[in-house]
């Protein structure tokens, strides 16, 4: 497969090297020592030809002969992103061959797993031409191999997962109206701008026919997309997909061009990101994966990936690494917008119900950074603030568990306009409990970024005994008190520093409230001091005394709430037992209507 080389001997991104830097890695690794190495084996005309046109398949066999010469470079020329030289054709077969080799393998339960080493590249490779750097597709070859010359294997469901960082426009093509095959494509897209550079990799594009909705892309908006983006897909669509459709085995056109480094990709997986990609995929099919390589062009990002995923195959310890970042906001948007789309072909065909129900209740758990460009890794503050607890006390719609774990696990609930980040410890409160304490609550504010029309609820920050409110505790860690800060206050700004860190907790008790510069365009910029319970302190987070003021003047609306955010606080209120259904109407009913 070196073979294959620019005919002039040019530089070309898609070169011999990227096999042997892999090679190279992986037997000064040991790596070929433990695993079953097979020589590389051409494919038969029949195999391509289940997925390519004659005439295409004619071409490729023979481009490499010397009746063509002379016309070789004229007719790479005339292709999207190809060169072609004497050495081509049987690249092209060994390179398909091989993941047919490898596949049937795995399939016949000879193998565990497999990774093809192999090149070109195949997921461009359209039926009837070669494009963009690919001349066979050999994922999709030894696919339909699996399905149609080998029945009785039993491989009824493949799941094709394309993490290249371009589309495989060709994989989805040859498999559009085929449920047998469920493809999922995760890749830079940005409106169609990136390569490919057309529309067949945007989210609406979902199958046809017996086929619709087993055609899954995630197009990424822009670059620099990195673990916490794949991470978050993964757990939030592909895998609740992959659980429901069942695949018999998993073929991945593993691609590392979406790896950190890569000149062509502009993306930021880490090789650890490979390697918990490929961990998750390992739950599904019996473990049955096999990997075929596609792009990646950075050769030391492509052979430290590929080592990565050789550590998962043979189950090694893992590669060092962490995934402190959080997703894109636009990471949100794709799947919000895919979401949408998918719900909207339910009407074509019922048959796709089961997938997108499955894909709702992920998205309703997505963990994202809702307005955050990047927060980067993991600051020392963190780590500090993680070894301290308080008491948050909640008067309002978090008074429901399940709505205040929104803010630490990230998701929505029923009647939320959009999801929450989520903090970055995702651990559940280590303890709950109620009191109630002599403030008023009332209710303010037209709308909310949260619930849309309607008031939301206050704490009058001023102790008066003539008023009882009812808060939920949740002993959380100063840490997670920030998070929590920062997305009541839709804060969208990088955190290189807490917002409200052990100083602030000492002084807090002294002066009883502490207004948050860092938020003071936040509704609930305040923190107020409300004592302590088992000697931990009790926080929580309301307006200022001078916007109370303005409330009681009319310069900021009193509002009562709408219904769906009333009734978070009811079944707050009604599952923490402190009132019964009529009597927390009555209680939001008098807070949203006595005068301030």
């Amino acid at each position: 497969m070196c073979k294959h080389n620019t005919p002039d001997g040019d530089y070309h991104p898609e070169n011999p090297n990227r096999i042997k830097a892999i090679w190279n890695k992986l037997q000064a690794a040991g790596i070929p020592q433990r695993c079953v190495v097979l020589n590389a084996k051409e494919a038969k005309d029949k195999n391509l030809l289940s997925v390519h046109t004659e005439n295409h398949v004619n071409l490729i066999k023979n481009i490499s002969s010397k009746q063509f010469d002379s016309r070789r470079d004229r007719i790479a020329s005339k292709l999207n992103s190809i060169y072609l030289n004497e050495g081509s054709s049987e690249a092209a077969y060994l390179a398909a061959g091989s993941v047919i080799e490898v596949a049937e393998r795995v399939a016949e339960g000879e193998l565990n797993s497999a990774f093809a080493i192999v090149r070109p590249p195949g997921h461009h490779a359209e039926p009837d031409e070669a494009m963009g750097f690919c001349l066979y597709n050999n994922v999709a070859v030894a696919a339909s191999f699996l399905l149609n010359e080998r029945p009785e294997l039993g491989i009824n469901k493949i799941l094709i997962v394309d993490w290249d960082v371009h589309h495989g426009n060709s994989t989805q093509k040859m498999f559009w109206k085929d449920p047998r095959v469920l493809f999922f494509s995760v890749h830079r897209h940005e409106f169609g701008t990136f390569y490919p550079a057309n529309d067949d990799g945007f989210y609406t594009m979902i199958g046809e026919g017996p086929g619709l909705g087993y055609n899954i892309n995630v197009p990424w908006e822009n670059g620099r997309c990195g673990d916490a983006d794949y991470l978050a897909v993964w757990d939030h669509i592909l895998l609740p997909v992959a659980k429901d459709f069942g695949p018999d085995i998993i073929i991945i056109s593993a691609g590392f061009d979406a790896a950190a480094g890569d000149p062509l990709g502009g993306c930021r997986v880490t090789p650890y990101g490979y390697s918990v990609m490929l961990k998750k995929l390992m739950d599904f099919a019996q473990g049955k994966i096999v990997l075929a390589l596609e792009g990646g062009y950075n050769l030391g990002s492509i052979s430290n990936s590929v080592f990565a995923c050789m550590n998962v195959l043979l189950e090694d310890k893992p590669v060092a690494g962490s995934s402190e970042a959080y997703p894109f906001e636009s990471t949100w948007r794709v799947i919000q917008a895919h979401m949408i789309s998918s719900s909207d072909s339910e009407d074509e065909d019922t048959k796709v119900e089961t997938l997108e129900a499955v894909l709702q209740v992920a998205l309703s758990k997505l963990k994202v950074d809702d307005g955050h460009a990047e927060l980067g890794t993991a600051t020392p503050w963190r780590s500090e603030l993680s070894k301290v607890d308080v008491f948050y006390a909640s008067f309002g719609s978090n008074m429901w568990k399940s709505r205040f774990l929104c803010y630490i696990e990230g998701g929505q609930v029923e009647g939320m306009q959009k999801p929450c980040s989520g903090s970055k410890d995702r651990n559940p409160p280590k303890e709950i409990l109620w009191k109630t304490f002599p403030h008023r609550l009332f209710f303010g504010r037209d709308s909310s970024h949260t619930w849309g029309p309607g008031g939301v609820a206050f704490l009058n920050p001023e102790c008066d005994c003539r008023h009882k409110a009812y808060l939920c505790l949740y002993r959380i860690t100063l840490e997670q008190f920030n998070d929590v800060l920062l997305q009541e206050n839709v804060y969208s700004d990088d955190v290189s520093s807490p917002l409200f860190d052990t100083n602030d907790l000492n002084s807090v008790a002294n002066k009883k409230a502490v207004s948050l510069e860092a938020l003071k365009n936040g509704w609930y910029h305040n923190v107020v001091y409300l004592g302590k319970e088992h000697g931990i302190p009790i926080l929580t987070m309301t307006c200022s005394l001078s916007a109370v003021g303005k409330f009681k003047s009319g310069e900021f609306p009193l509002r009562a709430p709408a219904p769906a955010y009333t009734n978070t606080l009811i079944k707050g209120l009604v599952e923490g037992k402190q009132l019964s259904e009529e009597e927390a109407k009555a209680y939001i009913h008098e807070a949203s209507t006595k005068r301030l």
